[in-house]
């Protein structure tokens, strides 16, 4: 059973004090700890620890305060000495803090670092002194709560809510421990010894210990509470940042759109504890939808999956609702839902129509959805299935759409980064493409052209010189043909569904008058639906396949061939050339055993996930079949 479905409240913290004590019996507490953090909010100040550097920093800044505190006390009881009764002891005292206040501010500034043991010896003398020294306060309005006040304020900006909680009640035990040692009578004897002695009194203050000691009890739990409720918000508001930053450091160009995401979801898997996580986008401008998703498990999530939703399931993922961020719970025979708008206020009376349309589809009892938008072309939802919400479940929420808002943008910067990273490419081709066309390319056909005419001049005088000239017109044919073909690849194809037959049919085209071997297009099909993924390696193969039939095949026939096949498509190149060297047909998993068949052709078949088939009869031609399964899955660009 999912630990929020009954007594949620009283079972987490129930499990948490398990925990807690798991931690303390074990040696590997610190460790068992930390991987409590990301589940219970208020333990998320552990998923930022503060560096050596800012530790250094803090503690020379709380040294600094503590001299200043010392010598401001000086200063206001010798402008008021009855603060503290005229006693010379009180003077010595706060003299020798001073001291002790000078000597930790230099060490902190010649250490290397400051250790958790020096901290906590120094705040324990940071504890012991006002008590200490409130006993010659003769009133409850003296200087001397200021130093109560302080060793709450150090262990709170060192620490958080319950280290500054456990110090107010360690001053109040050891106040009334003192209570106790001078109603028993150890300040009359100490002052009887000293006078007996000629030692000047203490001038401890012993009147109304009681009702002076009850209220400043009060004063310091109400003052510690107040200020490590303070200081825990902060670190936790700090903890939230250093993760939104961390995920965002995971917005890396090198790693891709796809590379991105994977991670930013496995640490939201990572955070909440939830089991599956799924990214719901659609493209602006053709409304198609892509679904990803990661799997947790306890080594690393898994691979972050795509596959296009057939436009019947929009609505499950994509559906219109008010509320950006939601969180339903499975109770009885129904959803409970909570719902926020993109300010992060609360919604009333939402329908949980769309969690039922999920139900049906995935096996979870809770959920949390929010919504994302990328510029002007992507918008979508991110779903967390059976997520840890240990806290304030509004405050979950609202982090999470801060922290979509921040990473949004990130994510949005890869992908247009790469896109224009693909763009310049392509335009730096193109501009290859024509400076090969403007300059190799024509003098190669110029000096085609002057050997061509060569050659007719010599024909009728010597034959090996006909003969050498027609080999030099071959090859630098063949060499046109070959920087035509390289300038071709180098371009980018925008090709599309509405384009692709158009283009097999010009390249086709372009291919018989350049070689001068008889080639045809056919296609079965009017109009075709194909992602555009797929139409660039189709069109890539055919380019490849015509190439490899003027280099390899010696044919004078060749026939490109486009239609369906079972809800998919086949692409088929035939020609009447040598062919390859084996007899028969051969599948895909058989040309890799034996290492046969064209690679490039092989790699861009199985980037779509298709089926190559290769028959050849040598000496009489080959078939290329190319089976393209109906669309499955896409990928963003």
């Amino acid at each position: 059973m999912h630990p929020l479905a009954a007594n949620g409240k009283f079972r987490l913290r129930l499990k948490f004090c398990v925990n807690i004590a798991l931690h303390i019996l074990k040696p590997s507490g610190n460790h068992r700890l930390s991987r409590l953090a990301p589940r219970y909010r208020f333990l998320w100040r552990l998923r930022a620890p503060l560096s050596p550097g800012e530790i250094r920093r803090i503690e020379r800044w709380l040294a600094s305060a503590r001299v200043f505190l010392a010598i401001s006390a000086l200063f206001a009881i010798w402008m008021d000495p009855s603060e503290i009764g005229y006693s010379a002891w009180a003077y010595w005292a706060l003299g020798v803090y001073i001291v002790h206040g000078v000597v930790v501010m230099m060490l902190l500034r010649f250490r290397q670092q400051s250790t958790a043991a020096f901290r906590l010896l120094v705040h324990a003398a940071d504890v012991i002194w006002p008590v200490f020294i409130s006993a010659f306060a003769a009133g409850q309005r003296g200087p001397f709560f200021l130093f109560f006040v302080f060793v709450l304020m150090a262990a709170a900006y060192r620490w958080g809510l319950w280290e500054t909680l456990g110090t107010a009640a360690t001053e109040i035990v050891l106040l009334w421990a003192e209570s106790l040692a001078i109603n028993r009578g150890v300040a009359q004897w100490a002052e009887g010894f000293f006078l007996r002695h000629g030692i000047p009194p203490l001038g401890l203050d012993i009147s109304d210990l009681g009702p002076k000691h009850l209220m400043l009890s009060v004063y310091l739990l109400v003052t510690g509470l107040l200020l490590g409720y303070l200081a825990e918000q902060q670190k936790q508001l700090r903890a939230e940042k250093e993760v939104i930053a961390r995920i965002l450091g995971g917005a890396r160009v090198d790693a891709g759109l796809t590379g991105t995401l994977q991670r930013i979801l496995g640490e939201l898997l990572s955070m909440y504890g939830a089991r599956r996580a799924l990214i719901a986008s659609q493209e602006a401008n053709s409304y198609r939808v892509f679904l990803g998703e990661v799997r947790a498990s306890k080594e690393n999530p898994s691979l972050l999956n795509w596959q296009e939703v057939p436009p019947a399931d929009r609505d499950i993922y994509l559906y219109k609702y008010p509320a950006d961020a939601c969180y339903a719970v499975h109770k009885r025979d129904s959803f409970d839902v909570l719902g926020l708008d993109r300010e992060g206020m609360r919604l009333r009376n939402l329908s949980a129509d769309f969690v039922n349309r999920l139900a049906r589809v995935y096996d979870f009892h809770s959920v949390v959805t929010v919504c994302f938008v990328s510029g002007d072309e992507w918008w979508g939802r991110i779903f967390l299935f059976d997520p840890l919400l240990a806290g304030d479940q509004q405050e979950e929420l609202r982090f999470l759409l801060e922290l979509v808002r921040q990473v949004g943008p990130a994510v949005y910067n890869v992908y247009l980064i790469r896109r224009l990273r693909l763009r310049a490419g392509a335009l730096e081709r193109a501009r290859f493409a024509r400076e090969l066309h403007d300059g190799a390319v024509q003098s190669l056909i110029a000096v085609e052209m002057q050997v061509d005419v060569l050659r007719r001049q010599s024909a009728a005088q010597t034959t090996p010189l006909t003969q050498e000239l027609t080999r030099i017109q071959k090859l630098l044919r063949e060499e046109v043909l070959n920087l035509r073909e390289l300038m071709q690849q180098m371009k980018s194809l925008d090709v599309d569904a509405k384009k692709l037959l158009r283009f097999f049919a010009d390249t086709v085209e372009r291919f018989q008058r350049e070689t001068g071997i008889t080639a045809r297009f056919v296609s079965e099909l009017t109009e075709i639906e194909m992602p555009q993924r797929v139409c660039r390696e189709l069109a890539r193969i055919v380019q490849e396949g015509l190439v490899n039939v003027r280099k390899h095949s010696g044919a004078s026939h060749v026939l490109v061939r486009l239609g369906s096949d079972h809800g998919g498509w086949k692409l088929t190149v035939e020609d009447d050339g040598h062919g390859f060297p084996f007899s028969g047909r051969l599948s895909h998993s058989e040309l890799e055993a034996l290492g046969k068949g064209p690679s490039v052709i092989k790699e861009r078949v199985r980037l779509i996930e298709g089926e190559l088939t290769i028959e050849s009869s040598p000496g009489q031609g080959s078939l290329l079949e190319i089976s393209i399964p109906p669309k499955r899955e896409a990928a963003y660009g």
